[in-house]
């Protein structure tokens, strides 16, 4: 039975509040309908809830809003549609079909609520994720169920390497979750999807940057939500979020509305556990799929609230400067779960290149200063500008890590003798000619 209430008490930016509680939970939405046609103009969810009122934020902004303005009581959590025909298709922050094309029939609603998932039914992430990036694939492998964010400053192309990762990722499902985005952003990605024939296994939700902010908050969790429904199937998902800084401020502008106590930088005290509840999400999980989530993050310092806080939270960070992936600044915490199972080369000569690395930085050092003119320490300048152009270069075509491991051996081999690489003569013999 639906209850309709017509006693708003208070109209804010993004909020309206009610006197007492109408009879409903947190997360539970209802619909604004206008006071004389009872025409729907939006949807709002209960946020906060006490003695004396209840806030709601509404979807679409409260521009249009009155205190006259009915409240219709649908008494349930917000929730997403899901069906696998939501494959190619794009939508927006609360789920409804945004890219033009017919409604969907969808197969089931699921909860947006990211109830915590069992712990006894999460494995222990094994099975890596080929991206075809060699600086990830080789370097710094990507494991299924992983979160990691790529920390990147706010002119860096974070969204082309996002890009970049969906067109060559080996996952059954790829969904994108674009927060603030730009509507050029937003059709490059479209664009490069198509293009590599990964289109048909995505799923995009985008919030543009004149969108409803409420809407901007709601879509990683309607994203995810979709997201879990499909590991559920047994599906392997792969998350692409952008820009979890967006959302933040998002996050610290409502937190504000709502006149709550600010912490650093403004951001609300809760920042930590509200990012940290999205990025648990993902999982490998006991019976089903797995879901890997991979967030940009956009800063200025590593000491800014969301990068700090980020870290915390997931297993590792992909550092993006200059267009590149740094070597020395990128870390997947969890790639000595897989990267021993694959070809026998593949830890030796990650190690080898990351050590003959760091030797040639101190040249480069040194030689800024006019103090790096012997042989040896012009061969590692030459190979750190080789490494540098083109193993951390995310750009190109995907290639398999086979051809990844094989590309490390060609750049050793332009650069040094064998008995100056630090690798076994057995490794040597069998991969140096």
């Amino acid at each position: 039975m639906r209850k309709e209430i017509n006693r708003i008490s208070e109209v804010g930016k993004a909020l309206i509040s009610v006197e007492g509680n109408p009879g409903v939970a947190l997360n539970h939405v209802v619909e604004l309908l206008e006071a004389g046609t009872n025409q729907s103009l939006s949807f709002a969810k209960a946020i906060n809830i006490t003695e004396d009122s209840t806030r709601f934020q509404v979807f679409n902004g409260t521009q249009g809003l009155s205190t006259q303005t009915k409240i219709r009581m649908h008494e349930v959590p917000l929730t997403a549609g899901f069906s696998y025909n939501m494959l190619g298709r794009s939508f927006d922050g609360i789920g409804d079909v945004a890219d033009g094309g017919p409604e969907i029939i969808f197969d089931k609603y699921v909860s947006t609520r990211l109830d915590t998932l069992n712990p006894t039914v999460r494995l222990v992430p094994k099975q890596p994720l080929w991206t075809g990036i060699p600086m990830i694939d080789v370097f710094n492998t990507l494991v299924k169920s992983q979160k990691i964010p790529i920390f990147a400053g706010p002119t860096e192309p974070y969204n082309r390497l996002l890009s970049q990762i969906a067109q060559g990722a080996q996952a059954d499902v790829i969904i994108f979750a674009g927060i603030g985005l730009k509507f050029d952003e937003y059709h490059y990605f479209k664009e490069q999807l198509s293009q590599s024939g990964n289109i048909d296994k995505t799923i995009m939700f985008t919030h543009l940057a004149g969108d409803s902010q409420i809407k901007g908050l709601m879509l990683p969790d309607v994203a995810l939500s979709v997201s879990r429904e499909f590991a559920d199937q047994g599906k392997d998902v792969l998350v692409l979020l952008t820009d979890m800084t967006n959302w933040s401020n998002i996050l610290r502008n409502v937190a504000n509305y709502q006149d709550q106590i600010p912490s650093l930088q403004g951001y609300p005290g809760s920042l930590y556990s509200e990012l940290a509840k999205r990025y648990e999400v993902a999982a490998d999980i006991e019976g089903a799929g797995s879901i890997t989530i991979i967030g940009a993050t956009t800063l200025e310092s590593l000491e800014d609230p969301v990068p700090d806080n980020t870290g915390y939270i997931t297993e590792g960070q992909f550092f993006l400067d200059n267009g590149k992936l740094k070597l020395a600044r990128s870390l997947s915490r969890l790639k000595q779960q897989v990267n021993d199972t694959t070809r026998d080369d593949h830890r030796p000569i990650m190690t080898a290149m990351a050590s003959l690395l760091a030797d040639a930085e101190k040249a480069y050092e040194a030689a800024e200063v006019g103090a790096a003119n012997d042989t040896f320490s012009q061969k590692l300048l030459r190979y750190r500008e080789d490494f540098i152009a083109n193993m951390e270069e995310p750009f190109g075509e995907p290639i398999e890590l086979e051809a990844a491991l094989d590309k490390c051996w060609d750049i050793l081999k332009r650069h040094f003798e064998p008995t100056e690489t630090g690798l076994s003569k057995k490794l040597i013999e069998q991969y140096w000619n």
